[in-house]
């Protein structure tokens, strides 16, 4: 199979890379707009927009990953030249994530207080709490079905028109959130009851024009046929590239809603700090989040051609790249933290704790950097173990058990719980790179 002239040069990447940058940027921002647009309306909603979302992120970034293996299996079959085969691991991969999102849906709308409970929200925030996380949990149903077609379109290295899709679904719901939460006219003001209604609305509209992109561009025929008779084969293979990510994700998020937990214990000001922390953070990883997908594709393709040389030469150009950028963005930030958070808030409680943690995620971001593109390119290559393995262990021994123990044993608050996750992302990443250069990755994908 002939290499694409894109797909030659390592630079590759970057041009790859920019459109899921913008892409993932502005998909993150659906939720964290809402509680930027929120802050101008009630502490109270951002904290507790803040909390549910521990909760909306860690269920959505689940299904992404999960729906990541059809996007690997796609670009590996491109790669071997089986565009059929593509098809049907489409139609399977989207039949999981419908019957995962329905069941999500249905379970978020009924029991929203045991998760509020579990997270141990404050008793002043639990109707607003409740009314967005039932809502907003209710249409997961759709974000599923979103997710899958945003897969296949990366699996053709469609980037351009995920970012479409993204665009249009940030301007919808920051005009709905413009009208809604505080009222326009005739419009009362309706505050998170207007954010959910905003959010719905543009995500059921983002998935229309996803369906349309992926009739449209690709050569994807999606059938029930492909559903008979039972797709054992398919559905193995979505499973054993999914499940580990899906879990690794899955876990590091749960563990992300622990640590919430404890920092629920130090009071509103301190919550906030925590949500307006991990908006800025964002600003430190999102591209090296981007440069890592991009090289999952890249690492898909080249497994599906037999080209290790290739592959490892790409992983290990990437990880470079993301520390470098990564470490930059993150000092950047913090030498500029008083006018960033001046965005959100003036209050120099959350000013003063603000900088404390943004200096502590300089060394949390470099770590975090050479996760990203290690889980993915262990995934991609067909590595599935490791990831999982080596971020439970990581994780919870390191960001849980450490973030009890400095931020609620000593006291350290939210600057002990922030330091534990940086140490367990450094050190986490050693051992990923260790385990790469074992060179277990290399046999058959499939």
């Amino acid at each position: 199979m002939t290499t694409p002239q894109e797909y030659k040069s390592k630079w590759t990447v970057f041009a790859m890379s920019l459109p899921i940058f913008i892409e993932i940027g502005l998909q993150m921002l659906v939720p964290n707009m809402d509680q930027f647009m929120l802050s101008h309306y009630s502490q109270d909603a951002v904290a507790a927009v803040g909390n549910d979302n521990m909760i909306i992120n860690m269920i959505i970034l689940t299904l992404s990953v999960l729906s990541q293996a059809a996007t690997i299996l796609i670009a590996h079959y491109r790669g071997a030249g089986n565009l059929s085969q593509a098809s049907r691991v489409c139609s399977v991969s989207l039949a999981l994530n419908l019957t995962l999102g329905t069941l999500i849906s249905l379970i978020l709308f009924l029991f929203p207080r045991f998760f509020l409970q579990l997270l141990g929200v404050p008793l002043e925030i639990y109707p607003d709490a409740t009314l967005y996380l039932r809502w907003i949990g209710l249409f997961i149903i759709i974000q599923s079905a979103y997710t899958a077609f945003i897969s296949f379109l990366q699996g053709f290295s469609l980037l351009r028109e995920t970012m479409l899709c993204s665009a249009v679904m940030n301007i919808l719901n920051i005009c709905g959130n413009m009208v809604l939460i505080h009222g326009l006219g005739p419009i009362p003001s309706l505050g998170v009851l207007g954010v959910c209604i905003s959010t719905n609305t543009a995500k059921t509209l983002g998935l229309v024009l996803v369906l349309y992109l992926c009739r449209k561009k690709t050569p994807i025929r999606l059938s029930l046929s492909h559903l008979r008779p039972f797709p054992k084969k398919e559905l193995s293979k979505l499973l054993y590239l999914g499940i580990p990510s899906a879990g690794e994700t899955f876990s590091y998020q749960l563990s992300q809603t622990t640590l919430m937990t404890f920092v629920n214990l130090f009071g509103i000001a301190v919550i906030t700090t925590k949500v307006y922390a991990y908006i800025i953070a964002m600003i430190s990883y999102l591209y090296s989040q981007s440069l890592a997908m991009a090289t999952q594709i890249l690492v898909s393709y080249f497994k599906g051609a037999d080209n290790n040389r290739e592959v490892d030469q790409r992983v290990k150009f990437t990880i470079f790249v993301s520390m470098l950028l990564s470490g930059s963005l993150a000092i950047l930030v913090y030498f500029h933290s008083d006018l960033i958070f001046s965005v959100f808030t003036n209050d120099p409680e959350v000013h003063a704790l603000g900088k404390v943690i943004l200096f502590i995620d300089i060394f949390l971001e470099i770590g975090r950097a050479v996760n990203m593109c290690m889980v993915m390119a262990l995934n991609a290559a067909g590595d599935v173990k490791a990831p999982i393995t080596i971020g439970i262990i990581f994780m919870w021994s390191f960001s849980v058990l450490g973030g009890w123990f400095f931020g609620v044993h000593l006291l350290w608050g939210l600057a002990g719980i922030w330091l534990a996750m940086a140490l367990d992302e450094c050190t986490r990443g050693l051992v990923f790179f260790w385990r790469w250069h074992q060179g277990t990755w290399k046999k058959a994908l499939i």
